[in-house]
């Protein structure tokens, strides 16, 4: 059997995205760095031969072609990073928001599998992140809060499929991350509402026991963990590395 050492990152132009393709590249493996702008793309490919853009949008059913026709190789890991473009509480995010988001980091989630299912073998990694929101969101948190309690649910079925397969799955979860997004997130806040931007800093902060956020890096090495051949074990399960925003103790 060919050793599996493509992988597929599906959001490579974001922040997390970025810090993901650099490192699986960095262990020599070859990336296929999936997201919709060409620009952000070829600057990210220009750093590294290992990188292969290709340019699509992983909330149309084209996709799936589209990210198919890199995929020469065996998967050893599959990574969906893209993010959620919707925001807002149930009394004023537009209810078709909730089917954006849906459609993109669920059936996002799909497009992904069927892309590369072909050269999944025993030893692939298929990853997502989702937000500890699905499992504990505040009242302002429709769009997080719902779709991403729905990829728990679909990487929990991914699990039940593939498993036997010898294919493992994983959801990494972290809370708020100190990334650039995040900060433009603060800064609409602020302008918003008045409020100092240092005050929802510290929002932030206070909800984790860690006492900051957690960052790029360090949810970088949890994905990166997952290469190793013991990371089978946690096949299945839900990484929360939220610097103890998360305060269930289940």
């Amino acid at each position: 059997m060919t050793s599996p050492e493509l992988c597929v990152v599906v959001g490579a132009s974001g922040a997390m995205g970025t810090e993901f393709t650099q490192r699986l590249t960095r262990r020599g493996l070859r990336v296929v760095a999936v997201a919709r702008d060409i620009g952000e793309l070829s600057a990210l490919a220009a750093e590294n031969d290992r990188i292969t853009p290709c340019v699509a949008d992983i909330g149309d059913d084209s996709s799936i072609d589209t990210i198919a026709a890199f995929v020469d190789a065996p998967i050893r890991m599959a990574v969906f990073a893209a993010g959620l473009p919707v925001r807002g509480s149930a009394d004023t995010i537009s209810p078709g928001d909730l089917a954006v988001g849906t459609n993109i980091k669920v059936g996002g989630l799909v497009r992904l599998l069927r892309a590369v299912r072909d050269q999944l073998v025993p030893g692939s990694r298929f990853v997502t992140i989702a937000g500890s929101l699905g499992v504990e969101p505040g009242p302002l948190d429709a769009a997080p809060g719902t779709v991403n309690a729905a990829v728990f649910n679909l990487m929990r079925q991914l699990s039940a499929l593939y498993g036997p397969k010898g294919v493992t799955t994983h959801t990494i979860a972290p809370g708020p991350v100190d990334t650039p997004r995040l900060r433009r997130f603060v800064e609409t806040e602020a302008a918003e509402t008045g409020r100092n931007p240092g005050e929802i800093w510290s929002r932030y902060r206070a909800k984790t026991t860690l006492g900051r956020l957690p960052t790029l890096e360090e949810i970088g090495w949890t994905l990166e963990l997952l290469l190793a051949p013991e990371a089978a074990v946690l096949h299945g399960s839900v990484l929360t590395v939220d610097g103890g925003t998360r305060h269930a103790i289940y």
